[in-house]
């Protein structure tokens, strides 16, 4: 028997699959995200910028048409026939056309996002119990299902990122186990999900040059270096990066430039790699300015007691966290809110484990060292992983899971009855101008689009003049708004607690 069949079979002590036990965890995860955003849809905290956008798109892809999204065409400019795949190059998002005809609206997304991420448990549970036991298995997946990425990212309703820390897990826990073309099955797929998840899959590439090429028999690591895959990933990583977005996306309608945002080192993607590559001091300076770039990079190892940085899996994240955190553009992109840091998760967890494991093992090899007086203990990478898990708690209460624990989430008040009444008020099979959180709540029966600064005409409006809404910059422009409306034949026909229906 090779050492790579040794490695890919080992399992530690105590380390057998509990299918049980990883189904419990999986179907739990599944229903408190589903939950949790099914509330927030209720609530109408969901947005029609992201939500309507991927739910317009996947019902016209679930009618065997092209992702069109009038509300994003229309909102920037490209018309009402723009195709998503314009915008991010995610024609993945096709995969979940066919749930569309058992429930056709956004509550589909959401259950489906719910789903993908609790699917990446079973990954994660299977490395670390490969590597470290089943005690260890349990703690990093609930570290994963507890991280705040993955809280952010529900809590900003739908996102192609929904099927990157699946994806992502699959490739690294295959290639740990030896299924090397499984593997590579799953960094192809995670080219569909956006258009630079290539960078992903050439960070992948980097960790596999970097390892060693060969393993130890006294260890189960089967992760080991694969250096003519490793050059294969990060080739078509990058390439694929670089074709989705400066020639697929504008052959859908988009624009190549319009996520370019690295003005700073230069014009196109060519004279920004060079800038960077001649002036790296630069480069050093934009990852902390401003100084939330290195908080957010900071929050990302820091509850996994930094042990990802201990691990060349981090590679893997790499290259995506420099196109974000490089950006001149988009502030978004650098914080810890949003949907962004869960393409990243999977793979801080995974490293994290791998951490723990190397970790261990160095102080188990070092002649003299003892714990306690005691030589260190097989299940010291066990310990470690559970400091994982309790570095994740503590950071749950300052993020988006916390308004589990709100009654608020639950019990709509004055104002989500008065917003319930409202979208009441549309007829369904009508076009309807709709403030950005009612929205959601109109998608499944009526052609939403976004209420903005410019008027559509839409026979229908949903209007608020309570509360600032996105895209609006106060609440005397949407009053203002309402009132040209009235000027130009709307009348009111609903009006309570600030939301206000008008039709012409």
């Amino acid at each position: 028997m090779t050492a790579s069949d040794t490695t890919a079979e080992r399992v530690r002590p105590g380390g057998r699959t509990a299918p049980v036990l990883l189904a419990f965890v999986v179907v739990l995860a599944s229903g408190v995200y589903a939950t949790f955003a099914l509330l927030r849809l209720r609530m109408f905290r969901t947005s029609t910028y992201d939500l309507v956008i991927f739910d317009q798109a996947v019902r016209s892809y679930s009618r065997l048409g092209p992702p069109v999204a009038p509300v994003k065409g229309v909102h920037n400019g490209f018309g009402p026939d723009f195709s998503i795949l314009g915008d991010h190059f995610s024609p993945i998002l096709a995969l979940i056309a066919p749930l569309y005809r058992l429930h056709d609206g956004p509550a589909t997304l959401l259950i489906t996002q719910a789903v993908l991420f609790a699917l990446a448990i079973v990954p994660i549970w299977r490395f670390t119990e490969r590597r470290l036991g089943r005690a260890a298995a349990v703690c990093a997946s609930l570290a994963y299902a507890l991280s705040w990425p993955i809280a952010e990212a529900l809590r900003f309703d739908f996102h192609e990122v929904a099927f990157a820390p699946l994806l992502t897990a699959l490739a690294i826990e295959r290639f740990d186990a030896g299924r090397r073309g499984r593997a590579a099955v799953a960094a192809v797929l995670l080219l569909l999900v956006k258009e630079d998840t290539g960078l992903l899959v050439a960070g992948f590439g980097l960790t596999l040059l970097a390892l060693r090429p060969t393993t130890r028999l006294d260890r189960a690591w089967a992760l080991r270096g694969d250096r003519p895959l490793g050059a294969a990933l990060v080739v078509l990583g990058l390439l694929t990066t670089v074709v989705a977005s400066r020639v697929l996306i504008p052959a859908f309608g988009g624009s190549g430039s319009y996520y370019f945002a690295y003005t700073d080192f230069g014009n196109d993607m060519r004279s920004a790699a060079l800038h960077v590559l001649t002036h790296p001091w630069d480069a050093v300076t934009a990852l902390g300015t401003p100084p939330v770039k290195l908080a957010t990079m900071t929050l990302l190892v820091l509850p996994f007691l930094a042990l990802p940085l201990v691990s060349p899996l981090t590679l893997v994240v790499v290259p995506p966290l420099l196109e974000r955190m490089l950006s001149g553009k988009f502030d978004n992109w650098w914080a810890p809110h949003y949907h962004y840091n869960a393409f990243l998760i999977a793979v801080l967890v995974l490293a994290g484990v791998d951490g723990a494991d190397r970790v261990r093992d160095h102080l188990r090899s070092r002649s003299g060292f003892a714990w306690n007086g005691a030589p260190v203990p097989e299940r010291a990478g066990s310990w470690l992983v559970a400091g994982m898990l309790v570095g994740t708690v503590v950071t749950v209460p300052a993020f988006a899971f916390r308004s589990l624990a709100d009654g608020s989430l639950y019990e709509r008040g004055a104002r989500e009855l008065a917003a319930a009444a409202a979208v009441a008020r549309v007829p369904s099979g009508v076009e309807v101008e709709a403030v950005n959180h009612a929205g959601p709540a109109l998608s499944g029966r009526t052609r939403v689009l976004l209420w903005d600064r410019t008027p559509r005409w839409a026979p229908w409006v949903v209007g608020d003049v309570a509360y600032a809404q996105f895209p609006f910059t106060s609440v005397d422009e949407q009053r203002e708004r309402v009132a040209r409306l009235a000027r130009d034949g709307y009348r009111t026909v609903f009006s309570r607690e600030g939301y206000v229906v008008l039709h012409r």
